[in-house]
């Protein structure tokens, strides 16, 4: 019985988290001027592993070590399945995981995604820079409260975050007051 009161509290908080993230991700907060996604996203080259190593996160992405988000499309559904694990705590801290639902939103440029944490919320999911060769990406909200930054590859995440906050300062996007993720595999 307890087990069963903890899991509605759980759900019950990341109800609330993702509702208030639904709030300022409709535009409220605004930074006043539309947030530019890149030109292009080939959406199956999109897809795999990302290792995710710095950004703005919510309250629920707090003291995360090997966060890795997956993109998987479900060809089925017409959806992308999303993953995101990560240990908490520490690189040996207890493997946490959370599942989600994307869309497709902007269909001509693969860019803006619809993101379902839980049913009805459908956030925007913004590729707001992306490498040519797809070796990293960053990923945003209208409101620019929240950013992640991730690449293909977990090694050498100064070079890459530091690429990826120039594209991102170029395109106009806030890339300030960064949380690195610590990685060790």
């Amino acid at each position: 019985m307890k087990r069963h009161e903890v899991s509605r509290q759980n759900i019950f908080l990341m109800a609330l988290a993702f509702a208030i993230l639904g709030f300022f991700s409709l535009g409220c907060g605004s930074t006043g001027h539309k947030v530019k996604t890149v030109e292009k996203v080939d959406v199956q080259a999109f897809m795999g592993d990302w290792y995710v190593l710095a950004g703005r996160f919510t309250f629920l992405e707090v003291d995360v070590h090997n966060g890795i988000e997956t993109y998987s499309w479900n060809a089925t559904k017409e959806r992308i399945d999303v993953g995101f694990s990560y240990n908490r705590g520490s690189f040996t801290g207890p493997k946490k995981s959370i599942s989600q639902k994307a869309w497709v939103h902007n269909a001509e440029t693969g860019a803006h995604w619809k993101i379902s944490p839980l049913w009805p919320l459908k956030l925007d999911y913004l590729v707001v820079a992306l490498d040519k060769d797809y070796r990293w990406t960053a990923v945003g909200v209208p409101d620019q409260k929240y950013l992640w930054i991730m690449a293909r590859d977990w090694k050498n995440p100064d070079a890459i975050v530091e690429e990826a906050v120039n594209a991102l300062k170029a395109a106009g996007y806030k890339a300030d007051n960064l949380i690195r993720v610590p990685h060790q595999w």
